[in-house]
């Protein structure tokens, strides 16, 4: 008698035991595993078996294979089983959750199953804090992927206040500092501000676990950082951006506690230790970029995407493809300063290649693409196709949450009707869209600090000069304030161009000599090469016969750099992406014949 009632669980634990084995193979044996699975139906097993069967096929399918059809009906069927036997939460929650995630992923994807599916299991999960949460992080998730911050803020919102009924200060933060960063997308700033205060109170009191605790201050800075950066003030930000590099360094010296949390709420990871130190040394990157720290800004570019490329061999997570597009981003306009074009042209295509793998991250950083395209096409003096990918850009941003982006682009599509110099009405219509002087439309102090270049840089080709000088001098203001180097040295050359063309000499050099030694240090390859031309003409004028011979040498050598890497750029098959302005980007690229852009203005 003691052997039959013993046998269906030694039947079963036989079959666990074989899927386990061919599912964990090296390489996994899929198809075994999964006949070892559908061998418990024969049993005719009891309800628990058969729901946590039917949830371990839908979870091996739905990873491992594509059949996520058949992955699709064994999650509905573990569902609907467990709802109806009690104290079974986590068969039950965990394929509510993952039968959701199958569901948004499905072409054409099905939210709108996801949703009530998500709402279900979270009225049911109240009395399990651990799922409960989960659910609700995840709902929000959704909400947050289809652009509707509203609804994931009140989520978190939610789940904040639920946390702290049960206790969990440190899961509460987490909520907290989740609706923060949507806040921040939102540019609700006026909520932020109290929000991030709470969050310091909460993080700073909250003892538990360390690597918690510091994963909650990484969080806790990072959107300190971004808040910052957001606004262009570089040189505010920096006490935020040394605390969130100690606190990556002691993360790093911590081990993993294998001691679980005694409160089921707090059984959460913001992110992997890893994947914190590739996020510090992104906001690094981007503060160097604004700040025109471009050679600081390579270094921890190389390190961070050296970083993710041995993680991508052991994980696939998506996030690891976004940062790396971001970095990319980043060092992308950084090459373009530095004058190495065909470098730059390379990384584009490489980001190209990213974004053909996975469609959410073309949505998302289409308008971005298209702004690099267009800052390249501008380096390579192709005007016509700089418009276009500037005009592009605008067509597939997306305003509710890329405000600065939207500014930066009008910005340099500005730079561009400036340059044709026969788009008047086109140019006055942008420029009444970022006038710096009346209702500036995004909080940002860098990009504030540009649009009053770009107004001195138009007053300069209308030759209305006291109007440029006033203009300049208001962006070497806000930009001496805030450390933006790159801003600095380009309204230098520009006042001490307009000082030359008055004919005063001494007044130019003062310009001249200090944007020279600042454009070497960032260093700007086209800032050099105007103030190296500058510097000769103005030596001249000025009877140092020795100074102007060591000017036009210094400026024979740019030249000669930035003409190489123009040909090389122009050479490349890549080139060819300047004309793609709509759709998905292309995978292949037809060789060039050689460069078919003017280099006049190279020299």
């Amino acid at each position: 008698m003691a052997s039959n009632v013993e046998a269906p669980e030694s039947w079963y634990l036989a079959l666990l035991g074989f899927a386990e084995h061919f599912r964990t193979s090296s390489p996994p044996k899929i198809r075994l595993c999964v006949h070892c699975l559908q061998a418990v139906f024969q049993f005719k097993p009891p309800q628990r078996v058969e729901a946590r069967t039917h949830l371990q096929l839908g979870s091996v399918l739905y990873h491992h294979t594509k059949n996520s059809e058949l992955a699709r009906s064994h999650l509905e069927k573990a569902w609907l089983i467990s709802q109806q036997i009690p104290q079974f939460e986590d068969v039950k929650f965990e394929a509510a959750s993952l039968l959701s995630e199958l569901y948004c992923q499905q072409v054409p994807n099905l939210v709108d199953s996801a949703k009530p599916l998500l709402r279900k299991a979270i009225q049911i999960s109240q009395q399990t804090p651990y799922w409960h949460c989960r659910l609700l992080f995840q709902l929000a998730q959704l909400h947050t992927l289809e652009k509707d911050l509203v609804s994931a803020c009140d989520l978190l919102g939610v789940g904040a206040e639920y946390a702290r009924v049960v206790g969990s200060e440190y899961t509460r933060a987490l909520f907290l500092l989740s609706k923060g960063m949507l806040l921040l997308m939102e540019r609700k700033l006026g909520e932020v501000h109290p929000l991030l205060t709470l969050c310091g109170t909460i993080v700073e009191n909250w003892q538990g676990n360390p690597i918690q605790k510091e994963s909650l201050r990484v969080f806790f800075l990072v959107l300190q950082v971004t808040h910052y950066l957001d606004a262009g003030q570089v040189k505010s930000v920096k006490p935020c951006l040394k605390q969130l590099q100690q606190c990556i360094q002691t993360i790093s010296t911590l081990h993993d506690d294998e001691i679980l949390p005694s409160n089921p709420a707090d059984l959460f990871h913001w992110l992997p230790k890893e994947h914190m130190c590739v996020l510090v040394y992104l906001v690094t990157v981007m503060h160097s970029m604004q700040a025109g720290y471009l050679e600081k800004a390579q270094k921890y570019t190389d390190k961070a995407l050296m970083q993710l490329e041995k993680l991508k061999m052991l994980d696939s997570s998506p996030i690891l493809s976004t940062f790396q597009v971001i970095l990319l981003e980043h060092i992308i306009m950084c090459r373009l300063v530095t004058g190495h074009k065909a470098t730059a042209l390379q990384e584009i295509s490489q980001v190209c290649q990213l974004c053909q793998q996975s469609p959410r991250l073309f949505t998302n950083h289409a308008a971005q693409l298209h702004t690099l395209l267009g800052l390249y096409c501008i380096s390579v003096n192709c005007m016509d196709n700089a418009e276009a990918q500037f005009t592009a850009a605008l067509r597939v941003s997306d305003l509710t949450t890329h405000q600065e982006l939207w500014a930066f682009i009008v910005t340099n599509l500005a730079s561009v009707y400036i340059r044709e110099g026969n788009r008047h009405q086109e140019l006055y219509s942008l420029l009444e869209r970022i006038n710096p002087d009346h209702n500036f439309p995004v909080s940002s102090h860098c990009l504030r600090a540009a649009a009053f270049y770009i107004r001195g840089l138009l007053s300069f080709f209308q030759g209305r000069y006291n109007e440029a000088k006033r203009f300049l001098r208001e962006t070497l203001k806000m930009s001496n304030a805030e450390d933006l180097n790159r801003l600095t040295a380009c309204s230098l050359v520009l006042l001490g161009h307009i000082f030359y063309v008055l004919g005063n000499h001494r007044e130019s050099n003062n310009m001249v000599v200090p944007a020279m030694q600042l454009a070497s240090k960032i260093p700007d390859m086209s800032v050099q090469l105007w103030s190296s031309a500058l510097l000769k003409d103005l030596n001249k004028a000025l009877g140092n016969t020795i100074d102007a011979h060591e000017a036009a040498q210094m400026h024979q050598n740019f030249s000669q750099q930035l003409l190489q890497d123009h040909i090389a750029a122009c050479s490349l098959p890549e080139h060819n992406l300047i004309s793609w302005t709509d759709g998905p980007p292309p995978g292949q690229f037809q060789a060039q014949n050689g460069p078919t852009t003017s280099l006049a203005s190279l020299l």
